[in-house]
């Protein structure tokens, strides 16, 4: 099983409720895909650093990993010299989000990057299992629709973040339990 992990550069601290699922992805020997970020990024890295973990993957646009604190082996994700800013590190996270089969995404309802891996996911039909920090609380997605209706129940989001969610309609909907 390969998990995407990734969450806002603002949250630099990981509470108990994800550290209790990054012990159970380890004890499951499940392979991590993660970018090289601050925040999240590198406060994961830093716990499976100190686990001595090793099944790990760090993704990084053009090679150049900013944060890989277990040495871990680097995916070269090529990116267009000129291609700037958020669209630069978006294909490095579309590039994890393809080769995962499930995203674990720490959000706080603000960072338009995990938003934005969390509509890649499921538009790729992978499952999103969400730790929604605002709360502290954990959320399962299988579709767009799913999301939206968090969404919609659960907080007050910027127009720039709906513009990003995709128009199609999805009929079938379910939830499914998580799997670490």
């Amino acid at each position: 099983m390969k998990i995407f992990i990734a969450g806002p550069r603002v949250i630099k601290e990981l509470d108990e409720n994800i550290t209790i699922k990054l012990n159970n992805i380890c004890e499951k020997q499940y392979d991590v895909l993660i970018g090289d970020a601050e925040g999240i990024d590198s406060s994961v890295q830093k716990f499976l650093q100190e686990k001595l973990y090793k099944n790990v993957k760090i993704y990084a646009s053009n090679g150049i990993a900013r944060n890989n604190y277990g040495g871990w082996k680097i995916e070269n994700v090529q990116v267009n010299k000129n291609i700037t800013g958020f669209e630069f590190y978006t294909k490095k996270d579309y590039k994890m989000a393809e080769e995962a089969d499930i995203g674990f995404m720490i959000w706080n309802g603000k960072s338009k990057g995990t938003f934005n891996n969390i509509i890649n996911l499921l538009n790729l039909n992978k499952d999103v299992f969400l730790y929604y920090s605002e709360n502290k609380k954990f959320y399962n997605f299988t579709k767009i629709k799913d999301f939206e209706k968090f969404i919609n129940n659960n907080l007050k989001i910027s127009k720039r973040l709906i513009n990003m969610l995709p128009k199609k309609e999805e009929n079938n909907t379910y939830i499914q339990a998580c799997l670490f």
